[in-house]
């Protein structure tokens, strides 16, 4: 799973690095963010829109919304069949933006935090999904969550369980961003590991 991440980047180089047309968040830089905090987002809606979403997917059905604490991760190969994420996938995804995120490597002593990034530096964006969901006041509230695969060689050397969150690259961002035509055939292949020769981990 994916249970932290950074996003060490000022908006306004957000917005110039990915073409964002209208921006709707000023969120500072965060070396370290966790589940339930505001997260900066590119959706698209005709235009490449910067926004904010709480991190933990709350169904637009949900009866409670403490469900999100459960949703911050979903897992590649169930995006199409698992209620909670069917519609998302098929009309509602986004690019969630970051500069690394965060693994415990098991050792002798307990365990390790590891910091993950491209060996680059740059930022990326990991596949996301989003929903809306209204309170009993009739407020609504958009949250999200991090799409994850089978880890690449270097994750799999510290994630226990195996898995990473999806990067999407650069030139499959439109594609992903855009819900206008759902095509699973050329959505689904995007949902792998990220190369892993092009990745690095370090440690405190």
């Amino acid at each position: 799973m994916c249970g932290r991440f950074a996003s060490a980047i000022p908006t306004k180089k957000i917005v110039e690095l990915y073409n964002i047309d209208e921006n709707l968040t000023d969120l500072p830089e965060r070396p370290e963010i966790f589940p339930t905090d505001r997260v900066a987002a590119i959706v698209l809606d005709g235009r490449r829109k910067l926004v904010e979403f709480g991190w933990g997917l709350v169904p637009s059905w949900a009866k409670d919304p403490k469900i999100g604490q459960k949703m911050i991760n979903a897992r590649a190969e169930s995006v199409q069949s698992k209620p909670s994420f069917r519609n998302p996938f098929m009309r509602q995804r986004c690019l969630i933006v970051a500069t690394g995120f965060y693994e415990w490597k098991k050792t002798g002593t307990g365990k390790t935090k590891v910091f993950i990034r491209l060996k680059s530096r740059e930022p990326f964006t990991f596949a996301g999904l989003y929903d809306f969901w209204k309170t009993p006041e009739g407020k609504t509230i958009g949250t999200c969550t991090i799409i994850t695969t089978e880890a690449n060689d270097l994750v799999a050397s510290i994630h226990d369980k195996k898995r990473m969150p999806v990067i999407i690259k650069e030139k499959d961002q439109i594609l992903w961003l855009d819900c206008s035509d759902y095509n699973e055939q050329l959505l689904l292949p995007l949902l792998r590991p990220y190369e892993n020769s092009e990745m690095e981990a370090l440690t405190p």
